[in-house]
């Protein structure tokens, strides 16, 4: 295959996602990636974490993946359930480097 029959391009520009998409995708995965060390620094196993929020371990696993069939109200217990506050969760978002065109 020759360079000319390749074409460089964003995800987004790739998925035909809006802006509006690409910032819900970029804030989700920023809310899991939170998520994720904020448990293994409290020291606790997936198992351990469901439990907490009366879930599955299953679903621990996919919010930490980023899957985007998780709402984002589970996220936010997730985050709530290790200690994280509104205001920290905004701080997340407000770090949250977006890489959509504006």
């Amino acid at each position: 295959m020759s360079n000319s029959q390749w074409k460089e391009g964003t995800v987004q520009e790739f998925l035909g996602l809006s802006d509006s998409d690409m910032a819900l995708v970029e804030t989700k995965v920023a809310l899991a990636r939170a998520f994720l060390q904020q448990r293994r620094k409290s020291v606790l196993t997936q198992a351990e974490m469901a439990r907490a929020m009366r879930t599955t371990r299953s679903r621990v696993a996919r919010i930490e993946a980023g899957d985007p069939t998780v709402p984002l109200d589970l996220v936010f217990k997730a985050l709530f359930t290790v200690g994280f506050t509104p205001c920290d969760i905004g701080c997340v978002i407000r770090e949250t480097n977006f890489s959509y065109s504006h």
